[in-house]
């Protein structure tokens, strides 16, 4: 009896271990994760677990995202998120987006995973027109989003076309203007090209620091009935509802949450934020003497590539040398060889011709010494005396002629023979001569002025003292004087292109944001947010920011 007692009681508390779940997809910019909760969970666990998951801790601009008849809505911390108008057909989807938004992005996003996920939805806003960007400044966005994903610059890797299948412009600007998708990618690379050197992190946040100036960065719109009720004549105040009861409580609540972030940007840092930020400028510290180390690594293997490109290329053109000598030498001891033959022959030739000369000579005198009785004897003798003496005569000269082109034969054999000499001279030159000069590569000395590290294995540790971070606090604000000094530069080139591709505009393609962009450009004011939320829209409806 009692064992029955107790294995019941084992079964009832093995059934109160296991709560029942539900299953939620959550859905970020980049990615997709499925979690089990319980079902008494709160909005506030849910969010705690997808911020614990993705290492967030800046987690007051980031909420879970739902939709409810074609209405967006935000999970409640503080409510079960069952609770939650949200459909029961698992698994549960929400999205994790940006709620709010910050003013300065480079001086309030600490964390490089807040940086990259605002990056993600600001751009994905840009490109579905939720957010207007003039044309002009959506090739110089684009620009650096192809930093953020392809990193440096390379002719020989990204060749022309490399941006065909990338979505970088709203369909708006592309349709706006006669240009072919060569012709932006043309544009769109050519600043591409002047980002080099930044990381993906400094590229997505140069991205950011132009998009937050944009008109309708960071609004929301809502359709709104706009009853004017003054409350007081000294103050103008108004009341304003939506026809949807779940807009209305929206609009309330991002106007809270706005407020709350107002109020946090004007206090002190917590103490969590303090060693975030902190942590945040040791890493960046430690990001930008990896990038020297790498740097230097990358100067010295270049430099180390060149050398050996250089002693290959004068090992090449040695062999060449040593080879053209070889063949000097060969065609030197075959002309040596043929003018000592021909000279021989040539000498021999002389002797034969002086010794037939000398026996036409004996055959003259023997002639002459010959008594001829008759006259035609005398007659035939004196022609054969006179033909002799003519032969003899040319015997003569083709001897002296032989005879100098034996001297001739003599001297050229006696120049071939100093050519051999000399080209033996420069093939043992080549020969001795050192193949590679002595490579002592010393690494350069580290400058003082930079926190010293070591480099054991694959671990790297690092000596930070209050100097050092005194020191990157002056070059920090040194790169504040630096882009502001560019800034000027940038918006001149911002200005080129607006009137390079001016020309190729189709006027009756343009929108009414871009209209409205324009009347403010030529009143001579900036195009702000407030400029843009003033404006009335259609239909007796106005529109509201948040």
């Amino acid at each position: 009896m009692a064992g029955a007692i107790a294995s019941r009681m084992s079964f009832s508390s093995l059934k109160r271990k296991q709560p029942k779940t539900f299953t939620v997809r959550i859905v970020t910019m980049d990615a997709e994760m499925e979690f089990n909760c319980e079902m008494k969970w709160k909005g506030k666990d849910l969010f705690d677990l997808v911020c614990r998951t993705l290492g967030l801790r800046e987690t007051w601009f980031f909420g879970l995202q739902y939709t409810i008849k074609d209405t967006v809505a935000w999970l409640k911390m503080d409510k079960k998120v069952l609770d939650h108008d949200v459909s029961k057909e698992e698994p549960v989807t929400f999205h994790f987006l940006a709620k709010f938004y910050p003013e300065n992005a480079e001086e309030e996003l600490v964390q490089e995973i807040t940086q990259h996920l605002f990056f993600l939805q600001v751009k994905k806003q840009i490109l579905d027109e939720k957010i207007y960007c003039p044309p002009e400044a959506s090739v110089l966005l684009a620009s650096y989003a192809v930093q953020a994903k392809y990193g440096d610059y390379d002719p020989s890797v990204h060749k022309r076309g490399f941006l065909a299948q990338e979505e970088l412009l709203p369909k708006r600007v592309i349709n706006l203007y006669q240009m072919t998708p060569e012709m932006w990618e043309e544009r769109i690379t050519a600043w591409y090209a002047e980002h080099r050197g930044r990381a993906r992190d400094e590229a997505e946040m140069e991205y950011l620091k132009i998009a937050q100036d944009l008109e309708m960065y960071g609004v929301n719109y809502f359709a709104i009935r706009f009853t004017i009720k003054p409350l007081d004549k000294k103050i103008d105040v108004f009341k304003f509802n939506s026809s949807k009861l779940r807009v209305n409580k929206l609009i309330l609540q991002l106007c809270i949450g706005n407020h709350d972030l107002f109020m946090r940007r004007r206090k002190a840092d917590s103490l969590e934020v303090q060693q975030m930020k902190a942590q945040a400028r040791e890493e960046k510290a430690r990001k930008q003497m990896e990038r020297q180390r790498l740097a230097r690594e990358k100067q010295m293997r270049e430099e180390a590539e060149r050398t050996r490109d250089e002693l290959e290329r004068r090992l090449l053109q040695m062999k060449e040398e040593a080879t053209m000598a070889n063949e000097a030498l060969m065609r030197s001891e075959e002309t040596a060889d043929l003018l000592a033959e021909k000279a021989q022959i040539t000498e021999e030739e002389a002797k034969l011709l002086a010794q037939k000369a000398a026996e036409a000579e004996q055959e003259m005198q023997r002639i002459k010494a010959t008594a001829i009785r008759t006259e035609e004897e005398k007659r035939l003798m004196e022609q054969k005396v006179l033909e002799a003496e003519v032969l003899a005569l040319k015997m003569a000269e083709e001897s002296e002629r032989r005879a100098k082109e034996a001297d001739q034969l003599k001297q050229d054999l006696q120049e071939a023979r100093e050519a051999e000499r000399r080209a033996k001279q420069k093939l043992l030159e080549i020969a001795t001569k050192p193949t590679y000069p002595p490579m002592n590569p010393i690494p350069a000395p580290l400058p003082p002025d930079i926190p010293s590290f070591n480099i054991i294995g694959d671990s790297l540790s690092f000596d930070f003292k209050d100097t050092d971070m005194k020191r990157l606090s002056m070059e920090i604000e040194k790169e504040k004087v630096e882009y502001m000094e560019k800034s000027k530069h940038l918006q001149e080139q911002l200005n080129e292109l607006k009137t390079e591709i001016e020309a190729l505009k189709l006027k009756e393609r343009e929108t009414a944001l871009d209209i409205l962009h324009n009347e403010n450009s030529d009143r001579g004011g900036s195009s702000s947010k407030h400029n843009t939320i003033k404006k009335p829209q259609a239909q007796g409806r106005r529109p509201i920011c948040i």
